[in-house]
């Protein structure tokens, strides 16, 4: 063993002094168009492309076939089976023996306005982060230096529109230093991942032969809190549920009614109680019954991250975790999240008055062995054997006088999780290319916390999908105020420039 990773240290290490002038040559390109490059995602960042706006996501689309063509590939947009298109771009590479696909989507999730510090879709450079006092930097005044450590706010900065310049920069940086891909190269950048990809199974199965490849690079997620490059291999499922808990049929005055008319605000409390306990831990019957577990390989990756529960802590001022196994290994079991409770009103305009509903918002995170179908059964099974009747739409008087506990359930379809094998030859390849172009051993992580199709990929194409972030781990990605760290751009322009051009498998 000890052999075997002295073996290992030697190759990447040789890798290193190998790909040392791809990394300069990108390097160079890159400081020469800085401005350019984080213009041309500023550009990107004013378009509305989010659900609610089809014409925007057209548009968006439109714009990307064209910068896919500017650089010599063949691009077309995919019909998106009732969903925004899918962009598609090829280029064959002289030589090259294997094909890999670059994924990522250029859909971004729906924004509150009032919530954010500067309009969602008018990108706005800080010089640091707000929670810091970021101040607005004007970035495209003549002889302005632009810094590393400064950061575009606006909605898919960090996710998922960087990954999409750091590939067309890396792309220009090649040919610019005039140096040919080492794999066949396609594209397929999609619109409608923050919507749960509806219709991607159907555009894949139907593009089968289209996007037939030996390996997918999914350009999603952020990188360890570390601050150090990551390859992930895997992501957690997801499907969400919006309880809604019927009570009187009219609100009621809290004092002559309290303590006899039940309150859905106080059930919808003690059911969340019921469903998870105060450290995260799912106590619904059953729930982890068809977990995979993590392999020792899986378990070693884990425990060789660099520690960071401390100082994410003092940076997001909590005083305990749920838990106590880690950030890491946290994500690496289910999760059932609370995205809201509303129920009544607060402040100023609460009411001494007893609502007549609650309504619970719930996203589950699922891991390896779960299913959307298996959850929903454990779910309603669950609810029925505390009492719960499954009502459609507004019960009516008969359903109300027949049944003591009524709650409406609307699911979503959501998707599986899936991890991958880290020891595949193209693992390997990806993880020495990704180390060669951040000079330093990458960051390892067998499944990412958060929620990307990749069951759809593997369902279809049964070939190594390995994750490739970029975006800083405090880009409040689905949040208000959703930013990008330069120099996260910058370093996944050089990755993206290794996978194009350094991969050998």
């Amino acid at each position: 063993m000890r052999l075997q990773k002295a073996g290992l240290a030697l190759l990447l290490g040789l890798a290193s002094i190998a790909a040392a002038p791809l990394r300069e040559d990108v390097d160079r390109y890159r400081r020469a168009h800085e401005a350019a490059i984080v213009g041309q995602l500023a550009d990107m960042l004013a378009v509305e492309s989010v659900a609610a706006n089809p014409a925007a996501l057209q548009k968006q689309a439109d714009q990307l076939v064209a910068a896919l063509k500017t650089r010599g590939f063949e691009a077309q947009l995919l019909d998106g089976k009732g969903g925004p298109p899918v962009v598609f771009g090829m280029l064959k590479a002289p030589g090259a023996t294997r094909t890999v696909v670059f994924y990522a989507h250029y859909d971004g999730q729906p924004v509150v306005p009032a919530q954010w510090a500067s309009p969602p879709f008018a990108p706005t450079m800080r010089d640091k982060p707000l929670a810091a006092g970021g101040k607005t930097v004007d970035w495209r005044a003549e002889g302005v230096k632009i810094d590393p450590e400064w950061r575009l706010y606006g909605r898919s900065a960090g996710d998922d529109k960087a990954s999409i310049v750091a590939f067309l920069a890396a792309f220009d940086a090649l040919r610019a230093a005039k140096r040919s891909p080492s794999v066949n190269i396609k594209v397929v950048w999609e619109g409608e991942e923050e919507a749960g990809s509806p219709h991607l199974a159907d555009i894949l199965r139907a593009n089968k032969a289209l996007l037939a490849s030996d390996l997918w690079l999914i350009g999603d997620g952020p990188v360890h809190q570390s601050r150090k490059p990551l390859i992930s291999f895997g992501a957690r499922g997801v499907m969400g549920l919006e309880m809604t808990i019927h009570g009187p049929a009219r609100a009621l005055h809290d004092g002559h009614y309290g303590n006899w008319v039940p309150n859905p605000a106080a059930m919808a409390a003690n059911l969340v109680a019921a469903m998870r306990d105060d450290d995260g831990k799912i106590l619904i019957p059953g729930f982890g019954d068809d977990v995979r577990a993590l392999i020792p390989a899986e378990t070693a990756a884990i425990a060789a991250l660099p520690p960071v529960e401390a100082e994410l802590k003092a940076d997001l001022g909590i005083a305990r975790s749920e838990g106590s196994e880690g950030l890491t290994a946290s994500t690496m079991r289910p999760a059932l999240n609370i995205r809201g409770i509303t129920a009544g009103n607060t402040g100023a305009s609460a009411a001494n008055a007893i609502p007549t509903t609650a309504v619970v918002s719930i996203d589950f995170r699922l891991v390896p062995g779960q299913t959307p179908t298996a959850v929903r059964r454990k779910v309603e099974a669950f609810l029925k054997a505390r009492g719960w009747t499954l009502a459609d739409g507004v019960p009516d008087a008969a359903a109300r006088a027949a049944n003591p506990r009524l709650i409406g359930l609307e699911w979503d379809g959501g998707y599986p999780a899936f991890r991958a094998d880290m020891t595949t030859p193209a693992a390997r390849a990806v993880i020495a290319a990704a180390s060669t172009a951040a000079g330093q051993p990458v960051a390892i992580l067998p499944m990412m916390g958060g929620s990307v199709p990749l069951t759809m990929f593997d369902d279809v194409f049964g070939v190594p999908i390995i994750g490739l972030p970029i975006a800083n781990h405090d880009n409040s990605q689905h949040a208000a105020n959703e930013n990008l760290r330069l120099q996260n751009l910058w370093d996944g322009i050089g990755a993206y420039a290794a996978m194009m051009a350094g991969l050998d498998w």
